[in-house]
Order: structure tokens, then sequence, then C-alpha cells
């Protein structure tokens, strides 16, 4: 990069404090160059911007902002920021171009960002609460008669995540991890890296016109900020990616070593993708496994984390291998600028990223490696242009190929005698981001997986029955963990609610179960309820002192803790043995005496579970109609002792969770069902799942 002293009109902008900033007149800066025809685009510098005050912001404005909104309202956001940058796409498309991205790279990036997004606005509504407080598995039982409860919950962390984002992805590097840290409640400060910062800019400018998300949740630092981890502490969090030795330098600064700032880094991995024994040049395997290399080696022209850099093919399969890579590579990259219909691969993003991936190059072949498709040659011209490049070697241990990295168009054959031995190859970059494993024979994909999975973040595997609908080796998708052991940093990203509870703290609680409901704002089994139905079971009769069922209430009137109260129903063998014929589950424990008498877990003939659960939506449901609209589903069921002729049965239905949907005229409430028997003993316990109206002329009564 060349230094320069442009207009103000020319800086890319920082976005804090809820304004657009640049620096002053005359400050010197980085240039950024059309990585095709190397003309100047824009100079980015950060000179003189206080990063402390950006901090506060975050920390005051965005978390109030944020923390004043449920996780639905926020993943709501989401959704609605998708939708509006959909429309504004083509706008990231035009600039994205000067940085080498065709057409299918700006797919990758803006609509995978934008997708992310979508995702994450869809998942957080339906996987989550519409709340601040997630719990994490099941209550601990920590006293024999209840009264002392534990379990986990989820809140976001107190502070703010700083992200730093590498040049290669400058639309979706952002939202991949803005998204999750959003739906959490986290306010975002975004750093990306200055080759594409003028294209991250322009994202976060629409954003910041659609007016979707508050103030604050989202700040922009373009250019260098040396001194962005001085301002952290422990409630704060760093999300990177890029290099590894970048990493293992902010690792090293104090206020992560020691200061307590969660830290987690994706950075460069040697991937691998492995050739099975039986994948032979006419099978479906050897097409998929062609296709799927040459792919990683011209989607945005190599320069991606997840690129295919260790090709693991049998011996005697190298030279096929070979052939078909270059075969494949002449009939489908043209490497030209992406604004020229006939492109296929652009160019790479920097002058001084092809320097790198040049000198990479020249590092392989001293360490033992011979290029066999393509040339290292300085191509004629204008351009961060480089044509692809395989090599082969002599030596599949050699400590170059599985050390270096070329980020870009680069990729490497390497022969091996027996699975065995491809699983030590794959092992030998020291943990990777991902690996594909391609063959037909599950027991060579059996071995192979499990040999490489402690290696690696995630495994892709490919064969005839997949090849046509797979995502492919370098796409990492919102749904599934991004991220990987060792050299590829350790940690994850993404992968679905688990990338939000990144962002969240999980706490242990423990109390009684009105205190823990208290916290959560879910119900918990022994704490206090407004009972209706049955007398003689401490609940008040409708009707009386104005006790309704709750399945009449809508939400302007049901609150957790109301509860249902059944009277007790007999079981005689009649019941039994008529379901059993209705059914036609003649199990024999429901059936056979002699049989039922012999099986160690019960006295005899016993009653369905499924008839118990029958009858229990019999004695809970309000007859006519109510605010419940539908019962769709349950949770949980666990059968805890048997039913016997003569014994009787009664249910208590209880107001567990209320979930309103934010765009709908409805809530998803959960009702804690306890089955009981006439001694006051648990049969079995479940959830059952409904939805009602949220206002109260939707709960109607009559017969």
């Amino acid at each position: 990069m060349t230094s320069t002293a442009p207009t103000p009109s020319n800086y890319v902008a920082s976005y804090v404090r809820g304004d657009w900033w640049t620096p002053a007149a005359g400050t010197v800066g980085r240039e950024v160059l059309d990585a095709s025809t190397n003309e100047p685009i824009a100079t980015v510098s950060a000179e003189g911007l206080d990063i402390a005050s950006v901090i506060d912001y975050a920390r005051q404005n965005g978390r109030d902002q944020l923390g004043e909104l449920t996780i639905h309202q926020r993943a709501l956001k989401l959704k609605e920021l998708a939708i509006y940058l959909t429309e504004r796409k083509a706008e990231l498309y035009e600039l994205s171009t000067r940085s080498g991205a065709t057409k299918v790279d700006n797919f990758i990036d803006i609509d995978g960002g934008i997708g992310v997004l979508f995702t994450y606005g869809s998942k957080g509504r339906r996987e989550l609460p519409n709340s601040n407080v997630v719990i994490d598995g099941k209550t601990e039982r920590l006293s024999k008669d209840g009264s002392f409860l534990g379990e986990h919950i989820y809140t976001r962390i107190p502070g703010i995540t700083v992200e730093i984002n590498a040049f290669n992805f400058p639309v979706w590097g952002m939202l991949e991890k803005f998204a999750p840290a959003f739906v959490a409640g986290v306010p975002s400060v975004v750093k990306p890296a200055t080759p594409t910062s003028y294209i991250t800019e322009a994202c976060v400018r629409m954003i910041v016109e659609s007016g979707i998300i508050p103030d604050g949740a989202l700040q922009l630092i373009s250019g260098s900020a040396r001194d962005l981890l001085d301002h952290l502490d422990y409630r704060d969090m760093v999300a990177f990616t890029g290099s590894k030795q970048t990493a293992d330098t902010l690792r090293a600064h104090p206020n992560v070593a020691t200061g307590g700032v969660r830290f987690t880094a994706e950075a460069d991995s040697l991937n691998a993708a492995i050739l099975g024994p039986d994948a032979t040049p006419e099978t479906p395997e050897f097409a998929a496994f062609i296709r799927s290399v040459v792919g990683e080696i011209q989607a945005k022209a190599g320069q991606k984390c997840t690129a295919i850099r260790r090709v693991i093919v049998p011996n005697e399969l190298v030279e096929p291998v070979v052939a078909a890579l270059a075969e494949r590579i002449g009939d489908k990259i043209r490497v030209g600028d992406p604004r020229d219909e006939h492109t296929s691969m652009g160019a790479l993003a920097s002058l001084d990223q092809l320097r790198d991936v040049r000198a990479a190059v020249d590092t392989l072949v001293a360490g033992g490696g011979e290029i066999v498709i393509g040339s290292n040659e300085p191509r004629e011209g204008g351009g961060a242009f480089m044509e692809p490049i395989v090599l082969c070697w002599a030596d599949n241990r050699a400590p170059a190929v599985h050390s270096t990295e070329a980020f870009g168009p680069v990729t490497s054959v390497l022969g091996y005698g027996s699975v065995s031995e491809a699983v030590e190859l794959a092992a030998l970059g020291d943990g990777s981001l991902v690996a594909t494993v391609c063959s037909n024979d599950m027991d060579a994909v059996a071995e192979i997986s499990r040999g490489i999975a402690g290696y690696h973040g995630r495994i892709h595997l490919l064969n005839r029955e997949d090849a046509k609908t797979s995502t492919g080796h370098g796409s990492p998708m919102p749904h599934l963990v991004h991220g990987g052991p060792g050299r590829a940093g350790g940690g994850e990203e993404l992968g679905g609610i688990r990338a939000v509870f990144h962002y969240m703290q999980r706490t242990a609680i423990q109390g009684s179960p009105n205190l823990l409901t208290a916290v959560t704002g879910q119900w918990h089994l022994g704490a206090d309820q407004v009972r209706v139905g049955c007398e003689k079971f401490n609940a008040t009769p409708e009707g009386v002192d104005g006790a309704v069922h709750p399945f009449r209430k809508s939400l302007e009137t049901l609150r957790i803790g109301d509860a249902f109260i059944s009277d007790l129903r007999e079981v005689t063998l009649d019941d039994i043995t008529r379901f059993a014929n209705d059914t036609g589950d003649v199990f024999y424990a429901h059936t056979n005496p002699e049989a039922a008498e012999a099986n160690p877990f019960f006295p005899g003939i016993v009653a369905h579970g499924y008839l118990l659960v029958s009858w229990a939506a019999g004695l809970f449901v309000a007859p006519g109609r109510s605010a419940v609209y539908l019962n769709y589903g349950m949770d949980n069921l666990r059968f805890l002792q048997p039913v016997s002729p003569g014994d009787s049965v009664r249910v208590e239905l209880t107001a567990k969770r209320i979930t309103p949907r934010e765009s709908e005229d409805y809530a998803e409430v959960v009702w804690d069902a306890l089955l009981l028997n006439q001694d006051g003993e648990t049969i079995a316990n479940y959830d059952v799942l409904t939805l009602a109206g949220k206002r109260e002329e939707q709960a109607l009564g009559g017969e």
C-alpha cells in the first residue's frame, strides 16, 4: 500500500457515537486500489478517533437500547434488516467487484451475510424465549422435599463485543458475528480489514439508513485501531477472524491474557479434502471430488479460510487427480476483471495479497513441492491477478505443505497408502476448520471421519447421494459451528443458537421454586399456583370468587402459575382392554396377565401410558370455545410408575411458560402437566404445548 494525503471526501468513513466520522483533512492514510485496474478507490485512516469514547458509547447507549428489547423483538429486527438489505444488495455487488469479486463471490459474501440475518431472525424467535433470560438444561432437585432447586441460566454479557474481520468477506464477515450478538443483546464495534473496508462501510451505511436497529447497537471503525483492546475489560468479548499470527498477538494482550476479556478466534487453516480408496475415476465420487477442489480454488480466488489447501488421495490416484484438476481448471476458470462477463475468477484483493501468496508458493517449492499446474511467475499487465496453482509432493510429510498456507488459488496434492495414513496426514495440519471426506465406502468414511474429527471443526461428507444438494466444502452455514481447534483458532462461531450463547454468561442459580420462577419467568414445580378446579385437591371451583379455568384466559389475564386441578378418574380392566383393541396396541403388559407379572417392572396388567395421556387431556380441557387455539404437541414426556386396574388418576395443569409472538395475534403457552394417582404419587410428567390468543375477547366461553 502507498501512503497519501487525500481530500476528506476520499476517506472511508467510520460510524461512531451515532454519526459518521472521517479524519481531519490532510491526514495520511492507507490507499485502497481497485484489485483489477490498480485505480485508487479510497483512503483509510482512523487517526484522531477517540476509541475510548466509541467503547463507552456502546456500553451506555447501545446496551441500554438493546436491553429494552426482548430476544424476539431483536430477532424480528434482524429479519426486517435482511429484507431491507436484500432490496439494496445490487449496490453492494457493484462496489464489491472492485475487490476482485465475481458474481458468484458476491453471492457467497453478500447474499451469505444477508442469509445469516434471516437465519438468526428465524431461529431467535423459534428456539429462544421472548425474554432476556434463557434456561439451560433441566432443573436439579437439591433437596428431598423439592424446596431447594438449582439450574443454569443465560443472560447477556455485561459489556460489548469487538468484531475484528478479515478482508475476504467484508459483508458476511461482519454480519455473521453481528447477528448472534444482536440477538443476545450485546452491542457490536466492528473493525474491518483495510483493503475491503469501503464495502463494509457501504453495508453499515445501508443499515444506518434503514433506521431498524437501535442507536449504539452497531459502530464501525475504519482504519487502524491499535489501542482498541486497551479499552476493554472482563465484561467484553473480542471475536477475531484473520491470520494465526495476528490472533496469537491479540491473545497476548494484557487485557486478554490476564484481564479477562473473552477472546475467540477463527484463523487460517490447512484444510484437507480426502478421497476414499473406492473413489476411482469412473465413480460419481471422483467427479464430485474434482468439482469440489476446483470450486474451492476458484471461489474468492482461493481467499477463503475454508479453502482446500491439501488434496489427500490414494497413491495410485495422484496422477489421475492431477490430470482431472488440470482439465477442469482449463475448462472452468477464466481469470480476469469480474466486470468482464467471461471472467469466472477475479483478482486477489490487493497487490500486497498477491505478493504474500506468491511468496508462500515459493516457500512451498523450496520445501519440496513441485508446481504441476500453473505458474508462479508474475502475470503481465496490471491488477492483482494470479492463475491457479497445483503442487505435488514426493514427500507427503514434508513440513512445508502442512505448515505453509498460500492464501490464494493454490492447493497441493498428496498421496496416501492406507486409510490410517490419510488420517495421519490430515492431522498434520495441527487443527483445521473443515475437511471433506469423499467416498461411498461407508467403512472408510466412518474410519476417516472418526479419526480426524478431533482435529477439525467441521467435516463435509460427500458422495453420490448428496453431491447435487451439498452446500459445499467451503461454505460455513449459520446453522452449524464454524471454527476449529489448534491452528484454526480454537474457537467457534455460528452454530445456530450456540453462537448467541457465546455472547451470554451461563450462571448457576439455586433457591426455592418461587425464587427460581421469579428470576427466570418460568414456573417451577413447587412454586405458588392459582388453583382452579376440584375443591378436594385444594382448588377453587370454577365460577366461585371469579375463579376461571386458565384455558379461558387470554394473555391479558393468564399468568405463570395459573393452574387447573382435575378430579380423579378410575382405571378399569375394561378400559385397558378396550384401548388395546381400538388402537391395536396389544403389548403383553396390557393384555397378558402371566406375561405382565413376569415383567420385573410391572405388578401385572397395567394401563397404557398413552391411554393415561389421552385421559389427562380429557380431564384438563375446558368445554366450549376458549382462548386456546390448538395443542401442537408435547415435550419431555416421562412415565414414572405403572397404573393398575382399580387405580385412579388426576391431572394438575399449570401455566409454565408464556411466549408471545411479536408479529402474530397469539402466544405459545407451555403447560406443566402432572399426572398423579389416588395416593398423590406422580405417574407421568410432561409439557403440553398450545397456542393461545393475546386478547381477552378471544377467550370465549360457552358450551
